[in-house]
């Protein structure tokens, strides 16, 4: 008998497939109530951190460079006050070999597919990780399959979603682009059950652990190099795997003084799924269209449980608008001779703005790179904003609206980031696990757990609740 593939049926199926295609039993993790046990879901990759630096050394994966950006720092103290300014460095994860911190998790994902006998992957993404995991697949000997969420109705795709699919296709992977739409999570479930390869999702355990590698190198080199740890570490954030690894790395690294910020490209006012608005973007990741609704609710994602949870580690968290992430852009490549793509750039532009609210001696770092060209480019992606009806206009990044205009600063001064705040934030993920779970009581476990996934305390945890009036 034929399977029923309509939509409600592959959906209905989700959880069935995800099983076979992770092969992890995610029940095992949960409790009856809100929470699950994180760190043993973590723990099932069966991967030491060691093991895991060795898997990503096998393909040429981590030990990547660290950069001093003199010129960004004196530039930086220009604008701040006396005795202000700190020291800003640069992790350069475009080294990797398809050019991005993405690598670290495709390798981990790729070896375990590879070791429990899968003879493909896939993964749904219209970012870096798709050509990650294709360089990772190819090394591996494995098939590699990406879909992706590339064009609008009309047919148009946006530059930089382009250039991954040209990078994916040159890896030797299929590409499937589909205009946005829900077209994406089932498309994607009918290619895991229908191929029987792996999911290397962004979000599983394996994933997660292979960005520790790259917090670690952090401490480790830093400690090499100036002694010390550094003061802050600024991470470019959208589904949160990126924070919540390099988070977990400087934690086992004994780094645990290092403050960890997420900075993202404010988008505010743009729906990620309008056909209409899926083009007035000029940022395909790092933006508080993925930022917000993932760190508010990380299981959204395309596992059962997400390993990518940025609450539980972010100690601050900003916003910096379009036209500075190109301004620092160009300002990385004319003035420290490093041309690299937008992502890294985002918290890149953060950093520059917050250094100036640090003592000289303070070292803060832009925990990535990613490579760049093509349409990549900012001359490509501005070019493309242009055509399709928006303004570029240089003045007060304060001032822009996305969707209307991208504002360049005047000059470094206008440069800065919007606070985002984390209570409320806190808040709003508190009130999606009541909603989801519907429940009117929390267990104690439940509490602790929601203590533990908002980095908050017991007394918050607690007047939120009796604000949504549920019992504990």
């Amino acid at each position: 008998m034929e399977k029923d593939m309509s939509y409600e049926a592959v959906m209905g199926r989700n959880f069935e497939i995800m099983r076979k295609a992770v092969g992890m039993d995610y029940s095992r993790f949960e409790s009856k109530g809100i929470g699950f046990d994180y760190e043993k879901m973590m723990e099932e990759t069966g991967y030491t951190l060691e093991e895991i630096k060795r898997i990503q050394a096998e393909t040429g994966v981590g030990n990547t460079p660290i950069y001093e950006l003199r010129n960004l720092t004196k530039l930086a103290r220009n604008f701040a006050p006396k005795g202000k300014g700190a020291r800003i460095f640069l992790k350069d994860e475009a080294v990797n070999p398809s050019g991005s911190f993405k690598d670290r998790r495709a390798a981990t994902s790729c070896y375990h597919a590879k070791r429990l006998g899968y003879k493909g992957v896939i993964a749904a993404t219209s970012g870096n990780y798709g050509s990650a995991v294709a360089s990772q697949a190819a090394m591996r000997g494995l098939k590699c399959i990406v879909v992706q969420e590339c064009y609008d109705s009309k047919g148009v795709g946006q530059p930089e979603i382009i250039e991954k699919a040209r990078k994916c296709e040159a890896h030797g992977a299929e590409v499937v682009q589909l205009t946005v739409g829900p077209e994406l999570f089932y498309t994607f479930l009918v290619l895991l059950e229908e191929t029987g390869y792996f999911n290397a999702s962004l979000y599983t355990p394996f994933a997660i652990a292979g960005v520790e590698t790259l917090g670690y190198e952090i401490a480790m080199q830093f400690r090499e190099r100036e002694g010390r740890d550094p003061d802050v570490v600024i991470v470019t954030n959208a589904g949160g795997g990126n924070l919540t690894g390099t988070a977990r790395g400087l934690i086992k690294a004994g780094a645990k003084e290092t403050k960890v910020i997420g900075a993202s490209v404010n988008l505010t006012g743009l729906h990620m799924a309008s056909d209409i608005q899926f083009n007035k973007k000029s940022f395909t990741t790092g933006h508080t269209g993925f930022g917000i609704p993932f760190t508010t609710w990380p299981d959204r994602s395309d596992v059962p449980r997400s390993a990518a949870r940025p609450l539980r580690y972010m100690d601050r968290y900003v916003t910096v608008n379009q036209g500075s992430v190109f301004y620092m852009t160009e300002a990385l490549a004319q003035l420290e001779g490093l041309e690299r793509g937008p992502a890294g750039n985002t918290s890149l532009a953060a950093a520059f703005k917050i250094a100036q609210e640090l003592d000289e001696d303070q070292i803060i770092v832009v925990q990535e790179t990613e490579y760049t060209g093509a349409g990549k480019h900012l001359n490509a992606q501005l070019t493309f904003a242009k055509e399709n009806g928006i303004d570029i206009i240089i003045g007060d990044p304060r001032e822009e609206i996305p969707g209307k205009n991208i504002i360049l600063p005047k000059d470094p001064g206008y440069i800065s980031v919007e606070e985002v705040d984390l209570n409320r934030t806190r808040r709003s993920y508190i009130r999606n696990c009541i909603k989801h779970y519907n429940v009117d009581k929390v267990s104690e476990e439940d509490l602790s757990f929601l203590c533990q996934d908002t980095k908050s305390h017991e007394v918050f945890v607690k007047s939120v609740l009796d604000e949504l009036g549920i019992k504990y």
